[in-house]
């Protein structure tokens, strides 16, 4: 029987206070109503749709897409800045800690099933996401536009599963008139939903692992940010608890800064010597033996 490994469960409660809290506007949901106030000209760090029924705020991947598909063009500077901040402080922490789609296909991994940990073209896939940022969250918005000058939020209109759960159900059930008009743009990314659920289950994440432009995004900033993992090479034994425990396929004993990293915690919760730790970071020193660090600001999760 395969060991169970302990989970950061304090994660858990974060991501779904902060799903609650990012889509707070009960009356939405009961009236079928997007929100309009002024708060959503903000973003909000994870993928939480604008037209979600609930949302105070805005995705940070649609106003992306809504400024480069605009008549004139027009650098994104508030949206750029607003990555720029959030990926060099917190890389993919955003996806692991703050993301209500992140949190969905967590809780459907919990469902009892058989795990596929990884397949033959993995690793090849996870640069698919990054081919979805480029084309379809930038350059087709950016070059493609309609005989009024203006282009499409491709990623939103076609794949976006978030969107499709967090704000077209829920405004389905809620409008008749919108029900009547749904056509075979809501069926397709019904498919792409129902298909992505249900890889949840067997599979850990694998919207994040494969699609999601947003946490390709965060991704870059992975080895440069504020937060980060840190291995205390003189504590570490090479007992492999760390990889194993790893739904991400992250090995922090060799790259602690990996761009799949999601800053979960697990490896450090398994970690049997306590040689990973987990914070803001400022510096590249290495760190010293467990017991001369005392008072070095260090924390874990």
């Amino acid at each position: 029987m395969a060991k169970k490994y302990k989970q950061n469960k304090l994660r858990g409660y974060i991501q779904g206070a902060w799903t609650v809290v990012s889509n707070g506007y009960l009356v939405g949901f009961v009236k079928g109503r997007i929100w309009q106030g002024d708060s959503k000209s903000i973003c909000v760090p994870g993928l939480n749709c604008y037209s979600c029924p609930g949302a105070w705020g805005a995705c940070p991947i649609g106003s992306l897409q809504a400024v480069l598909a605009t008549r004139e063009i027009k650098f994104p500077l508030y949206v750029i800045g607003f990555l720029l901040a959030f990926g060099a402080l917190f890389g993919r922490f955003v996806c692991g800690f703050l993301c209500p789609f992140g949190w969905v296909q967590d809780l459907l991994y919990k469902i009892p099933s058989k795990k596929i940990r990884t397949f033959k073209y993995d690793r090849l896939l996870r640069y698919l996401k990054y081919v979805v940022l480029a084309v379809l969250v930038i350059l087709l918005p950016l070059l493609i536009k309609n005989a009024a000058g203006v282009g499409l939020p491709w990623f939103c209109k076609w794949v976006c599963p978030s969107g499709t759960l967090f704000a077209g159900i829920p405004l389905l059930l809620e409008n008749p008139t919108l029900r009547a008009v749904a056509g075979f743009i809501f069926s397709w990314k019904m498919a792409i939903l129902i298909l992505i659920l249900g890889l949840s289950v067997f599979l850990y994440r694998p919207f994040c692992k494969y699609l999601c432009p947003l946490g390709a995004t965060y991704a870059l900033f992975n080895k440069a940010s504020f937060y980060r993992l840190k291995l205390n090479e003189s504590a570490c034994t090479n007992c492999g608890e760390c990889k194993r425990a790893c739904n991400m396929g992250v090995d922090p004993t060799k790259t602690p800064d990996d761009m799949e990293c999601i800053r979960c915690g697990d490896c450090v919760k398994n970690c049997p010597t306590k040689a990973l730790t987990a914070g803001f970071f400022t510096g590249r020193r290495k760190i010293q033996p467990k017991d001369s660090d005392e008072g070095s600001g260090q924390t874990e999760i």
